[in-house]
């Protein structure tokens, strides 16, 4: 059990593999959010909207099976986001997106009593395919701590622009050089965020912290059954880690190098299992 409460704030989507005609409920946030609760944190939440239809229902009742806190999302009428994918030897594979669905469409404005809510939380989870960046700048004059995943395809002027309303910045580099990644990290850093995460697939994980770098190998894993969702699971376990000991102390580098190492032993784990975090149903 750890002493953390994380909300998830933005995305959810259905995951439509195309290979077997089977969906599973996912988007960052959600995947975060659900992670964090499976890992032991006392108070998980997601606050976002649904669209109105079936994939609405799947995502939802999903996310209340696992215990996650949903009681200030919105429902609106129009299509939940969806994205298609397939498995190249349990690799994710895109193929389509409806770019959010009706959520896309609709950004959520956070209100005075969003922000309250969201301040009973240690840290809020978003990301780049979220929808909510207009609404970063609230939380950071709110003093709410600020998770973000900026993912593979996020711009050097995106970044330069969300980074300096983030606390922990996350980015997937795989298949860059470890100079390459590590001069991103300090210039991230720059922009505001106290530590920032870079995921390298099968080289293991980066981050830079208070000046200094770390690096950590990725765990073996037996059988890869889909890596939909491995990234997140390992923001949700590097999270944990770093904040119940940062609620404790001033973090060291022993704890970040910890972290990390939490972070990729729960994502070789979740690499076992189908989807983001199961949950999977048929559909045509």
């Amino acid at each position: 059990m750890y002493d953390v409460s994380l909300v998830g704030f933005g995305d959810n989507v259905v995951d439509i593999y195309e290979h077997t005609h089977t969906s599973y409920p996912g988007g960052n946030s959600v995947n975060v959010a659900v992670h964090a609760k499976r890992l032991g944190a006392y108070r998980c939440a997601y606050l976002g909207y649904f669209g109105s239809d079936w994939a609405a229902e799947q995502i939802i009742c999903a996310l209340k099976e696992t215990g996650v806190e949903l009681n200030r999302c919105r429902q609106i009428e129009g299509e939940s986001g969806w994205s298609k994918v397939t498995l190249v030897n349990g690799d994710r594979t895109w193929l389509a997106s409806n770019k959010g669905g009706v959520r896309g469409r609709t950004p959520w404005i956070a209100d005075r009593f969003d922000v309250e809510y969201l301040s009973e939380f240690d840290v809020v989870h978003a990301g780049n395919y979220g929808f909510m960046e207009t609404e970063l700048p609230k939380l950071k004059r709110a003093g709410i701590p600020v998770a973000f995943d900026f993912s593979d395809d996020a711009d050097s002027e995106y970044i330069r622009a969300v980074a300096p309303y983030v606390e922990y910045a996350f980015l997937s580099r795989s298949g860059r050089t470890k100079p390459q990644i590590l001069e991103e990290l300090q210039k991230i850093c720059g922009y505001g965020p106290s530590i920032c995460v870079a995921t390298m697939g099968e080289e293991g994980v980066a981050a830079h912290y208070s000046g200094k770098f770390f690096w950590q190998p990725a765990c073996q894993i037996g059988e890869v059954v889909d890596t939909m969702g491995a990234g997140d699971s390992l923001i949700a376990a590097f999270l944990l880690e770093a904040i119940s000991r940062r609620k404790r102390r001033v973090l060291t580098g022993q704890d970040i190098q910890d972290s990390l190492l939490s972070g990729t032993q729960y994502a070789a784990v979740v690499c076992g299992i189908p989807g983001a975090f199961g949950f999977g149903q048929p559909c045509l």
